[in-house]
């Protein structure tokens, strides 16, 4: 398995780093020893993130190519199309931008704060529509590379969270691969993994290059999505056609996904209790801050299975923390006392 034979455009730091959960270790009783993996601190670029590692494998096509306009799709408070937006910026490219109503909430700056407030500021061509969630195609966004060809440009699809991308995987193959290199540093293997996953390919990348270890179920991927069946499938697939392309010495079976469900509700970038609480007790803890849509229900799900022994004693589970953070401000009726 060599990811050397994929072009890839350098748009992060380096290997991110790996720090220890001290007090939200010892606040949890002491039993498991939690460390966070910062992706959210991968790049200069608009904050970053885990879709810019991913991008760093797509890039180099649309170069190729000579594609002039990055076109990609998310909700209003899209990670996904802030950090296209900041690719684009970065390269002096142009970029259109579908978001869409994914999430059934009315905060009165919502379409004006955070991600897309960046977004704009960039100079990206934002776009907003009225369609609902979905984790797959979108007609909207095939109505925006149309567009971009009708004006005499050259779009280069992006698809939510990079995912349907034939490459969408490899950013997180590499991410395995970093950790094995920062545990040999640290002298010991991590037991589990725990991350987000709503379009599928952070934790399919994750399951391909953990499998080379024989870790592959010790990624335990949280649902954000509140549509599981949709999502467990999505990574399988892509989890499989990525594995193929690597040249995994394995194939990649249906139970090597795990997807717990418990922690997505109410929907698709509503936080719950559980969420908030945790996004509370993780910045009071560690000064780490995570949002209600994605990081803050993969931190109340690791939260919650150490709380019930889930974890064995003596456990070291890595959190992939994987950015977000700007969305937390069109949140902010939510947290309007802290």
């Amino acid at each position: 398995m060599d990811l050397r034979r994929f072009p890839r455009y350098s748009l992060t730091f380096g290997p991110t780093p790996i720090v220890p959960l001290k007090r939200l270790s010892a606040h949890l009783g002491g039993k498991v020893s939690l460390y966070a993996k910062r992706e959210d601190c991968n790049s200069g670029l608009a904050f970053g993130g885990n879709k810019t590692r991913k991008l760093e494998y797509l890039i180099p096509e649309a170069l190729e190519q000579g594609c002039d306009t990055l076109v990609s799709i998310g909700g209003i408070q899209s990670n996904q199309t802030r950090q296209v937006a900041a690719v684009a910026a970065h390269l002096g490219m142009k970029c259109v931008l579908v978001q869409e109503n994914w999430v059934d909430y009315s905060d009165a700056v919502y379409d004006r704060v955070g991600n897309i407030q960046m977004s704009r500021i960039m100079g990206a061509d934002v776009r907003l529509v009225p369609d609902g969630f979905d984790i797959g195609i979108r007609k909207s966004w095939e109505d925006a590379m149309d567009s971009v060809r009708a004006a005499g440009g050259k779009p280069f699809p992006i698809p939510a969270g990079c995912s349907e991308h034939p490459l969408g995987g490899l950013g997180f193959v590499g991410f395995a691969e970093e950790v094995r290199q920062q545990e040999e540093a640290l002298g010991f293997k991590f037991d589990y993994i725990v991350v987000c996953s709503v379009t599928g390919s952070t934790q399919a990348g994750m399951v391909v290059g953990f499998a080379a270890d024989g870790r592959a179920r010790r990624v335990i991927g949280i649902d954000a999505s509140a549509t599981p069946e949709k999502t467990h499938a999505q990574i399988t697939r892509i989890a499989k056609h990525t594995a193929e392309l690597v040249g995994l010495a394995q194939p990649i079976h249906e139970n090597d996904v795990i997807l717990d469900t418990r922690f997505a509700g109410p929907a698709y970038g509503l936080p719950n209790e559980g969420t908030l609480d945790a996004i509370r007790l993780c910045a009071r803890m560690e000064g780490v801050l995570t949002d209600p849509v994605y990081e803050g229900k993969s931190m109340d799900a690791m939260i919650q299975m150490v709380r019930n022994d889930e974890f064995a004693p003596g456990s070291k589970v890595l959190y992939a923390h994987l950015g977000g953070v700007p969305a937390l401000n069109a949140y902010s009726f939510l947290f309007r006392n802290g």
